[in-house]
């Protein structure tokens, strides 16, 4: 498994997708959080990192499926799947190695942005909601890695790795706010609108995000990880 991690790992950095990933996530965020009008700090009158933690799950929408479309879909299209099934590793060690090396990825574009923090820090006088903070950066984790789980799954359904892309993309949007906008149409409102509200990963993000570590919304996002994880490994068992 982790030799699976490891070179889907240095493939990510062998191009230059890796690099352009975290490149692109960290300059939108700067741009969003100190330069452009109405969303950065300067404008907010106050220390607050909210505007990063509203941006930074959109942006993973398109970048992580951009990271990990190839996953599985590059594996079928060029017919190493076939070397990979022969190998001593259960289907669950080779989902869950490529799943790994994209956690590492958004590890190392997640550790930069303290710098957000340490600069906000610098420039107030009575300092940040560090609770807050804290709670908002293990939510975004826990966003990012539900991300990166519903791409893996994507890129295990077909061998074209854009289609993986698309698919990816329609599948984390859907899961991010497609919820809480079906719980506001007027049918729902008073009886279910709750209840369909809490199937969507923006209600429990937005939860974490206040600083309070809730058990329920934990498990959420490992059960919604496990999920997207056991359908690609029963994938993978089809072909």
């Amino acid at each position: 498994m982790i030799s699976i991690a490891k070179k889907e790992f240095y493939q990510f950095f062998s191009s230059l997708t890796g690099y352009i990933t975290i490149i692109l996530f960290l300059l939108v965020n700067a741009l969003y959080l100190f330069v452009l009008k109405d969303s950065n700090v300067f404008d907010y009158g106050y220390a607050t990192l909210a505007s990063f933690f509203d941006l930074a799950p959109w942006v993973f929408i398109f970048l992580l499926p951009a990271l990990g479309m190839r996953s599985f879909a590059d594996e079928f299209k060029s017919g190493t799947f076939e070397t990979l099934k022969t190998s001593p590793l259960t289907k669950w060690q080779i989902v869950f190695g490529k799943y790994l090396a994209i956690i590492a990825v958004i590890i190392i574009a997640l550790i930069p942005t303290v710098l957000y923090v340490i600069t906000i820090q610098s420039l107030s006088t009575g300092g940040i909601d560090t609770g807050a903070i804290t709670g908002s950066y293990i939510g975004l984790f826990l966003l990012a890695s539900v991300f990166a789980a519903i791409t893996t799954w994507c890129s295990s359904l077909t061998s074209n790795a854009v289609i993986a892309f698309l698919l990816s993309s329609f599948a984390c949007i859907i899961l991010y706010f497609g919820f809480s906008a079906i719980s506001k149409l007027p049918v729902f409102t008073g009886n279910a609108d709750y209840y369909i509200e809490m199937l969507g990963i923006d209600f429990h993000y937005q939860s974490i995000s206040r600083g309070v570590l809730d058990t329920r919304d934990i498990i959420y996002f490992f059960s919604v990880i496990f999920i997207f994880l056991f359908a690609t490994q029963k994938n993978l068992h089809k072909k």
